[in-house]
């Protein structure tokens, strides 16, 4: 029997081995996907009053989500090639660049963004630099879209079974209970995890819908010439932008109000610029710090420090990556939950309230999720387990 035991052990060890490498190997794949299933939880939770089916909620929520995104990229690269090309045509870019340069020839005449301008390009030998440092980089371009294509699936595929089975997920780690201290964190981990992730994606929409407003409120009240280009993209990426840490959404408004300006100096119209530095004072006070100290407040978790959550924003990318942005803030919660729950329990500590009195009946629950220094289950929550 315990030959047996130590074999079914050990199989399990090398099973977890295994199973924890392919996740490090995907972690950044990983953590978006965790990210995406928390944040969206609450939605497919709310189309159950459709009575559709869970697959059905599950793809209508990631359809939500991909197709404004695929949209919004879409949409700037279009921007951004015609900008590009607007660019060359006017300014002598070409004879700023080496000579030596095969592709740099391609710029001297960019082809018309049309099907017949860029067939009649094609067949004038235009594009030949180009194809030709594509076919001797063909190795590495592969593997970059190949691995971002791969990652895609897995973000995709592990969000949807997370929307249709977190649920047993969340029951098959509930069996692994010992005196409900494990019952108690994960659920408290679930609740802050889908309060803080949720919060993160409503604060995109929210500062983006403002940014938007706000910058084409901007260009109703202004000179042409000082408009803002393309305010509804610039809004939107704003609000994207609000997840970076640090610069935040300085990374959008600060080189969009740049390239309006540098029009004005070329023509000498500085004046004007005056317009420009109350772009840049609009955004900051109204979508930059407005947003940032009343809304952030509202959607940081019950338990989770907004100052902390804020560190976790700013060190996750320099320490993880770019998927440090996601997997910081998930940790946080981890280990603050932890301490708040599991851990005075583990301790010996007494499970108590501290913002409001003690019930006057063991079995009285004003509900689960307290506020914060409150234990969420605790002593309140524990007979409705016994």
């Amino acid at each position: 029997m315990n030959e047996k035991r130590t074999a079914v052990t050990f199989f399990g060890f090398a099973v977890a081995a295994v199973t924890t490498y392919i996740a490090y190997r995907f972690i950044a794949a990983l953590t978006v996907a965790v990210f995406l299933y928390y944040s969206t939880r609450r939605f497919y939770t709310s189309l159950e009053r459709l009575h559709l089916p869970d697959k059905v909620r599950a793809v209508l929520v990631i359809s939500f989500l991909a197709v404004p995104f695929l949209a919004l990229v879409s949409y700037t690269v279009a921007l951004l090639v015609i900008e590009v090309r607007n660019f060359v045509a006017e300014y002598p870019v070409a004879e700023m660049l080496p000579d030596d340069v095969g592709w740099v020839q391609g710029l001297e005449n960019p082809p018309e963004l049309t099907i017949q301008g860029l067939a009649e390009a094609y067949r004038a030998g235009t594009f030949d630099p180009f194809l030709d440092f594509t076919i001797d980089n063909a190795g590495l371009l592969t593997d970059l879209v190949t691995g971002f294509l791969l990652n895609l699936l897995i973000v995709v595929v592990v969000t949807y079974y997370l929307l249709i089975d977190g649920s047993k997920a969340h029951e098959w780690l509930l069996r692994f209970d010992d005196d409900a201290i494990v019952r108690e964190y994960l659920e408290a981990v679930d609740e802050e995890l889908e309060a803080v992730l949720f919060g993160n994606l409503l604060n995109v929409i929210l500062i983006s819908l403002i940014a938007v407003i706000t910058f084409m409120g901007y260009n109703a009240l202004v000179p042409a010439a000082v408009e803002i280009p393309y305010p509804a993209l610039a809004g939107a990426l704003t609000g994207v932008a609000s997840l970076i840490p640090v610069v935040g959404m300085k990374i959008v408004y600060v080189p969009v109000a740049i390239a309006a300006a540098v029009p004005l100096v070329l023509d000498g119209q500085t004046a004007l610029l005056v317009y420009l530095l109350g772009f840049l004072a609009l955004a900051v006070v109204v979508v930059d710090t407005i947003p940032d100290l009343v809304l952030r407040p509202y959607l940081s978790g019950k338990r989770t420090h907004v100052g902390l959550l804020m560190l976790a924003y700013i060190f996750g990318p320099i320490v993880f990556g770019f998927y440090g942005l996601f997997l910081a803030p998930i940790i946080l919660v981890l280990g603050l939950t932890f301490a708040d729950t599991a851990l005075p329990r583990l301790l010996g500590a007494e499970s108590a309230p501290v913002d409001r009195p003690a019930p006057t009946e063991r079995g009285a629950s004003t509900g689960h999720g307290g506020s914060s220094g409150t234990d969420a289950s605790g002593s309140e929550s524990m007979p409705l387990r016994e």
